[in-house]
């Protein structure tokens, strides 16, 4: 398990469980790592869930990936005293939501 930062000084969890279900159902994030640290840092936008008030939406852009000009979009789960990554992948698109924080 590693810990993460993200942008508000919280630490996130990252299990090897969650890692390895990213890297099965998103083959193209298998050498991702060190950007999905750098999207928790330092996001473009931080947008919550429509569907799960507890859940983070954090999307930075990237001009190449393994998938063309594409937002990382990082998945984390905030409870009151636990945040953990559910998931992470590469998007065209960043949901809409209430934005929690932007980048100037």
């Amino acid at each position: 398990m590693e810990i993460l930062t993200d942008i508000h000084n919280r630490q996130v969890r990252f299990t090897e469980e969650r890692w390895e279900h990213i890297r099965t159902e998103h083959p193209e994030m298998s050498k991702q790592f060190g950007r999905i640290q750098e999207t928790l840092l330092s996001p473009d936008r931080v947008v919550k869930s429509r569907i799960d008030p507890e859940v983070e939406l954090f999307y930075r852009h990237y001009k190449t990936t393994p998938v063309t000009q594409k937002y990382l979009c990082v998945v984390v789960k905030t409870l009151s005293n636990d945040s953990f990554i559910i998931t992470a992948y590469f998007t065209d698109t960043i949901k809409r939501g209430e934005i929690l924080w932007e980048r100037k």
